[in-house]
């Protein structure tokens, strides 16, 4: 089969390999892959930002899409023809997280889906939601379940609830459809006019461009009669933190999920503490938040979006993409 490795870092780096087709094991599922999508993590993996000593080689990518072609003999869970989606660590099928099971990540600690097939234990498996193409469901297992982790879980997200959302990435506009869909207020931001309008198409109550404000966490002030919002997805990380603050109301919650400005900065500990406000650290989600989240998916009938679709010899040029941020939603490959 075909398979990406990383054996040197960046982006011009990443091979195309021939490797053995892998044989399931009693206990096990192989799965076709159909599409794989990106995140920002696998830019930064696949560049050596993530993890310096990655071990090598590795197949990236931890979300992908794909239908069942051999069970093991053990397996009662799943048949040859059903379309499914590798879990994102595939030791958290739930309760809370643990340090053993973050390290069972595709994509990192294990390799991931951009290959042709793969071989998952039966149990690091859900299914696809029936009205989903493979090229939508590939954008789920990470990117969705960190906006539903953030919103619905963490979050405790109620219909009378406001949400601000940082930029238009894969997590925040997730976090959009998901707050729209459950009748919450979304405020978003992006540096593109062009994008913000894409966004009220999806339900977003209001926006605001940061490049002509840049003081916009004055402006979601404005926008909330001084008081705030009940939720921010922060992505941004110590560049974007403090303001992230300042727009969030007293009790409020500000999910901790991404670093696209940097993981170095100063915060204040005292609006924190005066504000009483809850942070909580994302890292994607069990196997029963992704069950909880696709019943969500189904329920509202929600779709994806998705930026691009690039051919399995386009992979570079799909991180190139993802590299330059033009995106608005989700970059897809097909594979």
């Amino acid at each position: 089969m075909k398979a990406y490795e990383i054996r040197e870092f960046g982006i011009e780096k990443l091979a195309l390999a021939e490797r053995e087709t892998p044989a399931p094991k009693a206990c096990e599922v192989l799965v076709k892959f159909h599409a794989a999508s990106l995140n920002f993590r696998d830019l930064m993996m696949i560049k050596g930002l993530y993890n310096p000593k990655l071990k090598m080689p590795l197949v990236p990518l931890s979300d992908g899409a794909g239908e069942v072609v051999a069970v093991g003999e053990t397996v009662t869970k799943w048949k040859v023809g059903d379309r499914v989606c590798p879990i994102f660590m595939q030791g958290w099928l739930d309760g809370a997280i643990e340090y053993k099971k973050a390290r069972t990540a595709l994509g990192g600690d294990l390799d991931g889906v951009l290959r042709e097939f793969g071989s998952f234990d039966e149990n690091g498996l859900v299914e696809i939601p029936e009205h989903l193409s493979y090229e939508e469901a590939a954008t789920l297992p990470c990117a969705a379940v960190t906006a539903h982790h953030a919103l619905m879980v963490s979050g405790s997200l109620k219909p009378d609830h406001s949400v601000l959302l940082l930029g238009t990435g894969g997590v925040s506009i997730f976090a959009l459809q998901f707050a729209a869909a459950f009748g919450a207020r979304a405020i978003i931001t992006s540096s593109s006019n062009e994008k913000l309008e894409r966004a009220k198409d999806l339900g977003a109550a209001e926006t605001i461009n940061y490049r002509e404000r840049e003081d916009w966490d004055a402006a979601v002030l404005d926008l909330t009669e001084k008081s705030g919002v009940e939720h921010v997805i922060e992505v941004g990380g110590a560049g974007t933190v403090q303001k992230s603050l300042n727009a969030v109301k007293m009790g409020g919650h500000i999910a901790i999920i991404g670093a696209l400005s940097g993981g170095k900065g100063e915060i204040s500990p005292v609006s924190i503490l005066m504000k009483s406000i809850k942070m909580q650290g994302i890292f994607v989600g069990s196997k029963q938040m992704f069950e909880d989240m696709n019943r969500l998916i189904c329920q509202h009938h929600l779709h994806p979006v998705i930026d691009k679709v690039y051919e399995f010899g386009e992979v570079k040029e799909a991180l190139k993409c993802m590299e330059n941020g033009e995106h608005f939603g989700k970059i897809v490959i097909r594979i």
